[in-house]
């Protein structure tokens, strides 16, 4: 069963919109990481579409350094979080500010 591409990409923008959303709504850093992941996720599932759309592999291929970013975006993040939480007591946005060398 092949699935048509429009349905893909409005899968992917949907996606995409979702992530943005819980990225911008949110104060809580690891929703907003989460927000953030979800919309590298959906930019992977459009390059995917594409890729089988067009019989070509750069889109895969693309995906790949995509995870690659989201791997060190989530290591990097959570420790940020990690740092954040120990030093203010929280995970609030707001309190990111105190991070001053």
């Amino acid at each position: 069963m092949i699935v048509p591409y429009g349905n893909v990409l409005l899968l992917a923008i949907i996606l995409f919109l979702l992530g943005a959303v819980c990225s911008i709504a949110r104060r809580n850093l690891l929703m907003i990481l989460i927000g953030v992941e979800i919309m590298l996720n959906a930019a992977g599932l459009a390059f995917v579409g594409a890729s089988l759309k067009w019989q070509l592999l750069d889109g895969q291929a693309f995906v790949l350094f995509i995870f690659a970013v989201a791997a060190s975006e989530v290591a990097i993040g959570l420790a940020l979080i990690v740092y954040s939480q120990r030093r203010t007591g929280s995970v609030n946005a707001d309190h990111y500010n105190r991070m001053k060398g």
